[in-house]
């Protein structure tokens, strides 16, 4: 599909990209740079691509795609080392979570002849580094894609193409709409489970090893979300602050609704409360977004 694309950052989601674009065969030559010593040694050292490189230049000179799949701090550190040694034509996408501040940095170095297009493929585990990434990650998996209006169309096909080759379903939406939605579907629940991991271990610190002996699966499961990338989720929350408050506040609300009803023992108001999300579980499953069996997109041993 491409004669050669780099992939910048490889860490969980770029080393899962590297695995699937080199068993779907989307490109001759795959390229890959991450700052981290670390990571290049053991994409060496795992023989993991024949094209790690420690220069960020040659990295993307001559690639028809460059995927960004590093931090959002990350981003203009990069468009500065990559800006001059762009190919005519060439597709620059990423793979964050928050597009509206990403087009801001883009924006700004007002770049001739290439084409921005933002994606976003909602995959993920708790783990990072690139020992963490597999090829079927993407498989079944969204991926949104958030171009401008002036973008052309043969472009935003071409990735389109390159994400539904790794196995993702696609879906064209503006970027404002989806900084929206993923502060509700993804940005509130890592803020949740954030909080609820701390309250567990602040007010219990004597019965710590207890807590974690006996842990239910609701602590477990929010154990696994509060374990993400620190520097990630910390980007995500500085850049979509302004949707991430205004969810926030709108469940400090539901909180204190179900605390009232708590306290007066209302029962049939925490029956109204607790029957009223039984059912999106089952919509989420029929949405394809999850199954009835246990850690669904999650690498299996």
């Amino acid at each position: 599909m491409f004669k050669k694309i780099s992939i910048i950052g490889c860490g969980l989601i770029g080393s899962s990209i590297l695995r699937a674009a080199q068993k779907k065969k989307v490109s001759k030559l795959i390229y890959v740079y991450d700052k981290s010593k670390d990571a290049s040694s053991f994409l060496k050292d795992k023989k993991l691509s024949e094209n790690v490189t420690n220069d960020i230049p040659s990295a993307v000179k001559d690639s028809e795609l460059i995927i960004i799949a590093s931090p959002l701090s990350s981003y203009k550190e990069v468009f500065l080392l990559i800006k001059d040694h762009l190919k005519e034509g060439t597709i620059i996408t990423d793979t964050g979570s928050v597009k509206r501040e990403a087009n801001k940095i883009v924006q700004g170095f007002n770049l001739k002849n290439v084409s921005w297009i933002p994606s976003h493929p909602i995959a993920g585990t708790e783990e990072s580094g690139p020992g963490s990434g597999f090829a079927e990650l993407f498989q079944n998996r969204w991926c949104i894609i958030s171009p401008d209006e002036d973008t052309k169309k043969d472009d935003i096909e071409k990735v389109k193409k390159f994400w539904e080759l790794l196995g993702s379903k696609t879906k064209i939406m503006n970027p404002i709409e989806h900084d929206h939605i993923l502060s509700l579907t993804s940005h509130l629940p890592h803020a949740v489970a954030y909080n609820i991991v701390r309250s567990v271990v602040k007010n219990e610190d004597n019965l710590k090893d207890d807590v974690i002996k006996y842990s239910a699966g609701g602590l477990r499961d929010f154990t696994r979300i509060a374990a993400s990338n620190p520097i990630m989720w910390r980007d995500i929350f500085i850049d979509n602050s302004e949707n991430i408050l205004k969810v926030l506040d709108s469940f400090s609300e539901n909180l204190e609704e179900m605390k009232k009803a708590i306290r007066e023992k209302n029962s049939d108001k925490l029956i109204q409360i607790f029957s009223s999300t039984k059912n999106i579980r089952k919509e989420i499953i029929k949405a394809g977004q999850d199954t009835d069996k246990p850690d669904f997109g999650r690498k299996k041993s």
